[in-house]
């Protein structure tokens, strides 16, 4: 950016403009980044600020962005199913597709009873479990993840949202014997596990900037399916199910992983009609 902007309106136009060439969300990026720097929320900045002198620190933040780094990630911040979470580097950042999940798990105890205990394997910012939790106040639950730092920032979700008291979080992988010897059985199992195919192309802010770990799953992206899904019968109430997130061409080979193990399987679109969650469960 050029000779700094003098209001906040002018801030955001020019900055939309750099960023252009590095986001197809350029205009929205710029506009929530300010709200950063000026410490406000989007619909505030937007109402009662646009006249407001531009922060200094606010070409910091798009030069940032710039180099591919996730909006997330500079503002340490993520809205997921109406919650606000902390969000680092630590974890991916949660994303709309990932409701899904949500959304299958609620048509699905409509039906009948709430879940009393869900576990979220791979929590991560504590997403699936807390999204879960708010839908469901007489549940409890534990979250996963074999990343320290992950389950640090879980921890600091479920206490800023009121429910550190519903839940705990535990370091485990699923790729050691034992992990879930002792955990006892749950109504409700989420999980978004690492799903990408080891050579898949990326977008440079996903493959330069979010953990690794909880992406890439060997050269089908079936690895931790595979590891996963014989695993959880022990882990599940007599009707109690698992919904995983998949990716958009993965429902022939999840579908065929569930029913090599006895299980049943079926399948959820997302907003654009796109197989993204796999409940997977003994019988339907």
């Amino acid at each position: 950016m050029s000779e700094a902007p003098s209001s906040v309106g002018e801030a955001i136009r020019e900055a939309a403009e750099t960023l252009a060439p590095a986001s197809d969300t350029a205009r929205l990026d710029a506009e929530l980044l300010m709200a950063h720097a000026l410490g406000l929320s989007r619909s505030d900045m937007l109402l009662r600020a646009m006249r407001d002198p531009a922060p200094e620190n606010f070409e910091a933040l798009v030069a940032r962005r710039l180099s591919h780094e996730p909006v997330a990630y500079i503002t340490g911040s993520a809205e997921f199913y109406g919650l606000d979470l902390q969000v680092s580097p630590a974890v991916l950042i949660p994303r709309g597709d990932s409701e899904t999940l949500i959304e299958a798990a609620r048509e699905h105890f409509g039906k009948g009873a709430a879940p009393a205990r869900i576990l979220d394997l791979g929590t991560g910012s504590g997403a699936l479990l807390l999204a879960a939790l708010s839908l469901w106040p007489e549940a409890e639950g534990i979250g996963l993840d074999a990343s320290m730092p992950a389950l640090r920032v879980a921890q600091c979700n479920a206490t800023k949202l009121g429910l550190a008291d519903r839940c705990r979080f535990v370091r485990r992988s699923w790729r050691r014997d034992g992990w879930g010897r002792d955990l006892g059985t749950f109504d409700l199992i989420l999980c978004n596990p690492p799903y990408v195919e080891d050579d898949a192309p990326l977008e440079p802010q996903v493959r330069e900037h979010e953990p690794a770990s909880a992406l890439f799953a060997g050269p089908e992206g079936l690895d931790d399916y595979r590891i996963l899904v014989p695993q959880i019968g022990h882990l599940l109430t007599d009707g109690g199910i698992a919904i995983f997130e998949i990716g958009a061409t993965q429902q022939d080979a999840v579908g065929a992983i569930a029913r090599n193990q006895s299980f049943s399987a079926r399948f959820c679109n997302d907003l654009a009609n796109r197989p993204r969650a796999a409940i997977v469960s003994q019988s339907f």
